[in-house]
């Protein structure tokens, strides 16, 4: 039989769903619309495990902009690793609707999440455009950290760590404002002791960053370089220590598939350079995995000055951590380093340029995210134009 007049039918489906599972996600949007027999495949709780549980598949890096005067000049990409392609998606699919007067936007573990000026969080499976309002948080706040994470049941919940509260317009430096997790089949808060008072001097997602990992919520200053971890089970806070490597200016924490990773800009005698780290949890030790080339380093940025690295911002999960600009001017261009799980080796590269146009943001929110593979075959492929 010619391969021209294959029948695939012969291979079995299970056999046909391994094949398919190999493809890039893009991919498999595009060969969902190819017969019934593929569709109906692709459909199976069967393959999205296969997906789920394949090394062949990777967490997709998510830029949104957002801006505080027009709301049409709001955009969403969506960048996948294994297809080497940025898709433009409709504002709608990641941005909550406009009469729910949102503020920060976060993005964690399958979930888009956004503050309200009604003391509330508003919640969606990410692509799904299915928002939830939870009950009114015990303590309001702008920027706080998130994280989503699965408790021994099974149950999805979310945890809101510092943040800050405006009193009469300005900033209330005296209020800690407790740790609050929120379980959503009981629509309801529950209070947590406060981040350490270590963090007070900047204790927003400006200042800080965070790290979901091994069942602990990683809290560490950007600047300052303070860490301390939250037990998500036993709700109580580690000893704040300080993880600076040598001639680190800034630096943000990862939680990568086995292991902590710190990633900074450093200052040597040799110049500024990006580099990597992986943390011991235990002991807070660090030891150096990679240095970003300083050709990629110098394709991000241009100009003079000690500042002009300020823009730069670090994300990542799985084995891949990005390393991009937010700035404006050169279209926040980005860099993706991708760590070997068995040998530990690290290669670098450029992604490809934001597809235009590209507008001018206020505000730029960056994650990574897996893709449940269901949202994606209901919206459809010409709506995230694969």
């Amino acid at each position: 039989m010619s391969d021209s007049h294959l029948d695939w039918t012969l291979l079995g489906s299970d056999l046909t769903a391994l094949i398919l599972s190999h493809l890039p996600i893009a991919s498999i949007i595009r060969a969902s619309a190819v017969c019934k027999l593929w569709r109906s495949i692709i459909s199976t709780p069967f393959f999205s495990n296969l997906l789920s549980t394949s090394a062949h598949h990777h967490p997709w890096f998510f830029l949104l902009g957002q801006s505080n005067i027009l709301l049409k000049n709001n955009q969403s990409f969506a960048f996948d690793p294994d297809s080497n392609l940025w898709f433009p998606l409709p504002p709608s699919l990641l941005f909550p609707p406009p009469h729910y007067h949102h503020h920060s936007l976060i993005g964690s573990n399958g979930l888009v999440l956004s503050t309200t000026s009604s003391s509330r969080f508003l919640f969606s499976p990410i692509l799904s455009k299915s928002w939830h309002l939870t009950s009114p948080l015990r303590f309001p706040r702008s920027n706080p950290l998130v994280g989503v994470f699965s408790d021994g049941s099974g149950s999805t919940k979310f945890i809101v760590v510092g943040g800050v509260r405006f009193i009469g317009g300005l900033v209330d430096i005296e209020d800690r404002l407790d740790v609050e997790i929120y379980t959503p089949n009981l629509d309801a808060w529950e209070l947590c002791p406060p981040l350490p008072v270590d963090f007070r001097s900047g204790n927003s997602s400006q200042w800080l960053c965070s790290a979901l990992y091994k069942g602990k919520f990683y809290v560490f200053g950007i600047y300052s370089c303070f860490i301390s971890a939250f037990h998500l089970t036993k709700h109580f806070w580690t000893e704040v220590q300080t993880l600076r490597p040598p001639g680190v200016s800034f630096s943000f924490l990862i939680a990568c598939r086995d292991q902590l990773v710190l990633a900074g800009l450093c200052n040597s005698p040799r110049g500024p350079s990006v580099n990597l780290w992986r943390v011991d949890e235990e002991t807070m030790e660090f030891s150096e995995i990679a240095i970003m080339p300083q050709d990629l380093l110098y394709k991000l940025f241009d100009g003079y000055g000690d500042d002009k690295f300020a823009s730069l911002k670090c994300v990542g999960l799985g084995n891949l951590i990005y390393v991009f600009n937010e700035e404006y001017h050169k279209s926040y261009p980005a860099c993706v380093c991708e760590i070997n799980s068995g040998t530990g080796k690290c290669s670098w590269r450029r992604i490809p340029h934001l597809p235009k146009p590209v507008n001018q943001f206020h505000k730029v929110i960056s994650f990574c995210s897996t893709i449940p593979l269901g949202n994606i075959l209901r919206i459809g492929e010409e709506e995230i134009g694969a």
